[in-house]
């Protein structure tokens, strides 16, 4: 795969997932202009969202019958549809089923990271996998500045508008520029779903994804909830100026694009196991948000480091282990990653009216430690199987 397509890919992943995130710096005008309560808003971003879950699981799988070239086509240009829809939106319910739309076919993230894995080398799978899913996290932190200034400056119907205008743009590209994969389509959907669900029995694919849902519900604490003491005393800054924090996450986000490369050397548990570390120690930096503004960006930057380079090593175990059906792998392990990122998103809110920045920083390094604690027991357990089937060899003989 050259540089070309894993650029395309990952402007692929970050236009679609941003699609589901761009509401939230705009929430309170899409509201007033919609007449949708103050206390409602949520559900602008809450739509898109439980889409993109349904989409996780009744969309991504058909990767493992058709041709994924053409899914990421299709979906993009329905995503487009859902973004125009809502900017053209005249009442909240043309607005909500717009939304929903581009939710659910926003699932071309995962087929495009399927996509990049199936048509990999084995030895390159890892770094191409750090190049596209790094498209992501940009579109997650990015679309909190982006649309923004967009807003600012046309409205926050601009910001959707563009982003329609982006995914139909990629749509083509993708017809034009990306390498075509022959499908057998031996498997029914009946069937593919059904695999996907036997994913759930595996002990690989359950660890793997155990590790994701604490990892997001930690992510989700501090970038759904930093906004709240950052607005209030001492510091007191605008929407603007919150949204800066996102270039931090950027920073830390895209250094971890490497980590790819040391999963293809086999060092993906022990990258694992590090990166959790730093993500719990990064709680220790943004627990300080109270008095200092620094500890908080160095600990934002180590926490997007941590998660991204925790993110790539798990879809390069994943992939590697179920290679022959890696769009219904990919599917259900962002299942957690979803319900994770929901969590962490609706407890921070609730704890910092009950304890301030100290409940969400508790949380976040909670969080942290189940997600190490989960990876440390499931190294002891592997490393026992291996010994076991060693044991088991040496006494059977040549």
């Amino acid at each position: 795969m050259g540089r070309g397509t894993r650029l395309l890919l990952a402007v692929v992943c970050g236009v679609a997932v941003a699609s589901v995130y761009a509401g939230q710096p705009v929430l309170g005008p899409m509201g007033h202009d919609l007449g949708v309560p103050r206390d409602s808003v949520g559900w602008f971003v809450a739509v898109g969202q439980l889409g993109y879950l349904a989409g996780l699981v009744l969309l991504v799988p058909l990767g493992d019958m058709l041709d994924r070239r053409r899914l990421i086509a299709a979906h993009l240009g329905l995503v487009a549809v859902g973004l125009a829809v809502t900017a053209a939106a005249p009442v909240a319910w043309v607005a909500f089923s717009g939304l929903a739309v581009a939710g659910v076919f926003a699932v071309v993230v995962q087929t495009a990271v399927a996509y990049a894995a199936s048509i990999s080398p084995p030895d390159e799978r890892g770094r191409n996998l750090g190049v596209v899913t790094s498209g992501v996290v940009v579109g997650i932190l990015g679309a909190r500045i982006v649309t923004g200034s967009l807003a600012d400056l046309w409205g926050w119907r601009s910001s959707y508008l563009a982003l329609a205008v982006l995914a139909a743009v990629l749509c083509v590209l993708s017809l034009v520029a990306l390498p075509a994969e022959v499908r057998a389509g031996t498997e029914r959907y009946g069937q593919v779903i059904r695999s996907l669900g036997g994913l759930f029995t595996q002990p690989t694919f359950l660890s793997r994804g155990l590790i994701a849902f604490f990892l997001f519900a930690s992510f989700g604490t501090l970038w759904s909830g930093m906004a709240l003491p950052l607005a209030g005393e001492p510091w007191h800054l605008n929407e603007a100026q919150i949204g800066l924090f996102g270039i931090a996450g950027l920073a830390g986000a895209l250094g971890a694009a490497r980590s790819g490369r040391w999963g293809d050397a086999g060092h993906a548990g022990r990258v694992t196991g590090i990166a959790l570390a730093l993500l719990l120690g990064s709680w220790l930096a943004i627990g300080q948000l109270g008095w200092s503004l620094p500890l908080l960006i160095l600990g934002v930057i180590v926490l997007d480091f941590a998660v991204q380079a925790v993110h790539v090593s798990n879809q390069h175990i994943l992939t590697t282990a179920y290679a022959e059906r890696t769009s219904s792998t990919i599917g259900g392990y962002m299942v957690f990653y979803s319900l994770g990122s929901a969590l962490g998103a609706t407890a921070t809110t609730a704890l910092f009216d009950a304890a301030g920045w100290t409940g969400p920083s508790i949380l976040g390094a909670a969080l942290a430690l189940c997600a190490l604690a989960t990876w440390a027991l499931t190294a002891r357990t592997t490393s026992r199987r291996r010994q076991q089937a060693h044991r088991t060899t040496e006494s059977v003989g040549p």
